[in-house]
């Protein structure tokens, strides 16, 4: 069902007993859309049916009594799940639990086949790999409130990621713009909760509950253990568990132990910040364009999505920072080893998803055949990393996650085939000598497969008829097969034959012998088909036993997988290590951003690195200059250099020496909140505010023309009082771009504020745009400049220098712009506007038709050019 909206189905008045059962079923998957097995299919029935319909653009039709309906095949659901899910609904899941002949030996020969539901099926509890982006987390979140405070639990379930925080005052929306969580739910009436979020029952968030259920799932008698929780993050979790455990109908899915997460751990990054910087995703959606799509270098998907926690998450505590960094720089320093590294990992499948999909109840052989695989390269790992002669401090505490799988890899190698499939239906994954018993059943079906065929042979001969073939299906099993103008002489009871069926053009039959070997043949198979079960459920067994291990070989592998892919994208680009000092800095040389530089080199030009330098003495620098030239990108670079050197990466810099960071902020670019009734200029002011109200001397902060939504005497005043703020109260470094040029006078008294301008000169009536940063403030704006390059009419260009000209003339006689607008007729129509003056220098060239003219004649006109250049 969408979100937010309720349905209601009207029963009809007399309900066949299959009807009945649906009904039964939809009134248990509430608020969803109930896919309700049928044979081969999965139906949909009223608005269900309408809803999936539109959809899934499939067709939509009614059974004999009128009652809409819609299905889809079941061996292709998950493609259809798919769509469903994206489109924001949830889908409860209920399937056959007994076969017909078990619903007949039950109940009798009109009995009911027995359906439940297995599992709903939602946005933020997928595992199926078809389902899920293998190079991003899929976070499930919930918030709940207990005790004045906000409690936050969050599990990607297909890897079992687990963590609880209590959220400070303020900072919700930036813990779930870091998580960009697939679902919320929250309890219902909840007081700022997220618009999209899911309300559930109240009773669900219970912290008393959440403790015991924590305890119970992870065999501990105390959570102090885990950092202890306070009763917030408990309700939360409560709530996050009982809908895991709505979900899989009682059967949870794989969760780590909770990890708990506190604020001061992290670089703290707002929502409108990440939006703004575009960290994990650009703005106009995806990764492309986006700063872990210039850096991600990573040859997993495990290694893809950590890359992404670790670039929404810098971290701020300086010791761990540098463990990444040297760990970063061993491969750097080696470039045979981390290609060699890079192409084991590339072998190694997402082991952590398999484990998930294992605990889930939702595991294949195939996922078995990964665990294998994947810890069979994790032993390699360990193996050629332990030779290393030098190793930082993170590679050895890696080294111990990737052993101690070897009973297990053995146990695997030994039971499955090479390459085991996702269908169990078939049987064939248990490798052959693995089991004797097996090995026997399997080659009684084959004596039996090879009977039928020497009875295929002999019915040949017996009746003459050539084409006659012995053929297996679903419903007849095993049968003969001829065609219609062949079928009379088998008709006769004479022959040894039964009817069977007859079907256009061909006519079908048992026969007594053929039903004995069909019948080993089944046996054979059935019991087989046991064995392998059995034996799956063992190696599941043993698998699930070493749950904890393998999601932290899982976790090791895709830690070196991050450090590889930095080291890679810091050799392409010739990025420096940072270095990081204990006063709050931030000295750049040659500084580029690396979204940007990406897309020039692209266009064969040279992107203008620029140095960056922010002291105790000059902690505020202040920008100017054109449109274009560069301010944006400017500010942009030097906090995206804090994220990557924060979250453990080289940076796209000369040299970088960095205080750390505690929060990051950025104001930059403009953007509006029509639907919470938020202009361009009314978000800007928010999230001004609230960068004057939570920025430290230990934040970054990047602003960009401040002020600029609002008249020119408004905006002015308030980047000006905005600049002395930041200046004398949070007292934070601060790149402040603008085009009030009259903020430089600041200067004078600001002792910190430093002045800086983007370099642009004019050429020949031409605007040069140099992209360098200089010292001191821009000599002036150049903005009819840039409009010139934007491709205003030369009418209007005019008319502008010409308003241009009487406000300077005005601010200059009385030290204000509006002397200068009492001659101005601001609202002239343009037809009014005054004629640029006549040229006759450029008239007469416009007159001169080169090819037309004889040395001779070409001569003279240039005397007389001359002439009128002169005067």
């Amino acid at each position: 069902m969408a979100r937010g909206t309720n349905e209601t189905v009207t029963e009809p008045t007399a309900q066949t007993p299959m009807m009945a059962q649906y009904h039964a079923l939809k009134a248990e998957a509430r608020d969803c859309l109930l896919f309700y097995r049928m044979g081969d299919f999965f139906e949909l029935f009223f608005d269900d049916a309408k809803i999936a319909a539109a959809c899934l653009d499939i067709a939509l039709t009614s059974r004999g009594d009128g009652v809409p309906m819609c299905g889809v095949p079941a061996h292709s659901a998950e493609g259809y799940l798919a769509r469903l899910i994206k489109a924001g609904h949830r889908v409860a899941i209920a399937d056959q639990t007994e076969t017909p002949a078990e619903a007949k030996k039950r109940g009798g020969s009109k009995a009911l086949v027995g359906r439940a539901i297995i599992r709903v099926v939602t946005a933020g509890t997928l595992t199926e790999e078809a389902l899920l982006d293998a190079r991003a987390a899929n976070w499930l979140v919930a918030l709940a409130e207990a005790g004045g405070r906000t409690g936050l639990a969050a599990a990607d379930i297909s890897t079992g990621r687990f963590e609880l925080a209590a959220i400070a005052e303020g900072s919700l929306d930036a813990e779930l713009a870091r998580l960009a969580a697939a679902e919320t739910i929250v309890p219902e009436g909840m007081a700022g909760a997220p618009a999209d979020a899911i309300p559930q029952e109240p009773r669900l968030f219970d912290s008393a509950a959440g403790e015991a259920r924590l305890k119970a799932l992870f065999g501990v008698a105390t959570l102090d253990g885990y950092g202890g929780f306070g009763r917030a993050e408990l309700a939360a979790a409560a709530g996050l568990i009982a809908y895991l455990d709505r979900a899989g109908q009682g059967k949870l899915p794989f969760l780590q132990p909770p990890a708990r997460r506190q604020p001061a751990d992290h670089m703290l990054i707002d929502a409108a910040t990440r939006e703004s910087l575009e960290l994990t995703q650009a703005q106009g959606g995806g990764r492309k364009g986006s700063l872990l799509d210039a850096v991600d270098r990573t040859v997993t998907g495990a290694g893809a999505r950590m890359l992404a926690a670790d670039i929404g998450a810098p971290l701020a505590e300086r010791a761990t920072i540098e463990a990444r960094l040297d760990l970063v720089e061993r491969f750097v320093e080696d470039g045979g080893l981390r290609e060699s590294i890079r192409a084991n990992l590339k072998a190694a499948p997402d082991i952590g998803r398999a484990l998930g999909r294992l605990v889930a109840g939702r595991g294949s052989p195939r996922d078995l055949g990964l665990l294998r695989d994947g810890l069979d390269e994790a032993h390699g790992l360990h193996e050629r990393l332990l030779g290393l002669a030098a190793r930082p401090a993170l590679m050895d505490a890696l080294l111990p996650r990737l052993r101690g799988h070897g009973a297990l890899i053995d146990l695997l190698a030994r039971a499955l085939v090479p390459q085991p499939p996702i269908d169990t239906a078939q049987g064939g994954y248990i490798a052959e000598g693995y089991d004797p018993a097996l090995d026997e059943l399997r080659a009684a079906g084959g004596e039996g497969r090879r009977a039928i065929a020497a009875l295929e042979a002999r019915y040949r001969e017996q009746t003459g008829i050539a084409g006659l073939k012995i053929r297996h299906n679903g419903v007849l099993g095993y049968h003969v097969e001829v065609q219609a103008r062949h079928a009379d002489p088998l008709m006769r009871p004479e022959s040894g034959f039964t009817h069977r069926q007859t079907l256009a053009g061909v006519v079908r039959f048992n026969a007594p012998d053929l039903h004995e070997q069909a019948m080993r043949v089944g046996q054979a198979g059935a019991h087989a088909l046991a064995a392998e079960a059995a034996h799956l459920e063992e190696l599941i067994a043993a698998a699930l036993a070493a749950k904890a291990e393998i999601a932290a070989t899982a976790d090791a592998l895709a830690r070196l997988d991050v450090a590889a892919g930095l080291a890679t994208r810091a050799i392409e680009g010739g990025w420096c290590r940072p270095a990081f000092a204990d006063e709050p800095c931030f000295a750049v040389e040659g500084g580029r951003h690396p979204v940007v530089e990406a897309a020039v080199a692209a266009t064969g030009e040279r992107f203008v690195a620029n140095d960056c330098r922010l002291e105790p003495d000059r902690r505020l620098w202040l920008v100017t200059g054109p449109n274009m030239g560069g301010k944006s990108t400017f500010l942009r670079q030097n906090a995206l250099i804090a994220v990557l050197a924060q979250a453990g990466g080289y940076v796209p810099a000369t040299s970088a020496r960095l205080g750390l960071v505690d929060r990051l902020f950025s104001r930059v670019g403009a953007s509006d909140n029509l639907a919470r009734g938020r202009s361009t200029f009314m978000v800007e002011m928010v999230e001004t505010a609230a960068i004057l109200a939570q920025a430290t001397e230990r934040s970054l902060v990047i602003l960009d023309e401040v002020g600029r939504g609002t008249s020119t005497y408004d905006g002015l005043a308030i980047a000006w009082a905005v600049v002395e703020a930041v200046h004398d109260m949070n007292r934070c470094r601060c790149l402040f771009a603008t085009h009030y040029h009259e903020l430089t006078r600041l200067a004078e008294r600001l002792d910190a504020l430093s002045l800086h301008h983007v370099r642009a000169r004019e050429w020949k009536g031409d605007l040069v745009l140099l992209h360098e940063l200089a010292d001191g403030p821009a000599d002036r704006s150049y903005g009819i400049a840039v409009a010139k390059l934007a491709g205003l009419p030369p009418a209007v260009l005019a008319r502008a220098k010409s308003v241009l000209a009487k406000l300077e003339s005005g601010r200059a006689a009385t030290g204000g712009i509006a002397a200068g607008l009492d001659d101005l007729p601001l609202f002239a129509a343009a037809a009014q506007a005054p004629e640029p003056a006549a040229d006759p220098l450029r008239e007469a060239l416009d007159a001169i038709q080169p090819d037309a003219l004889s040395p001779r004649e070409a001569l003279d006109l240039l005397y007389r050019l001359k002439g009128i250049a002169t005067g």
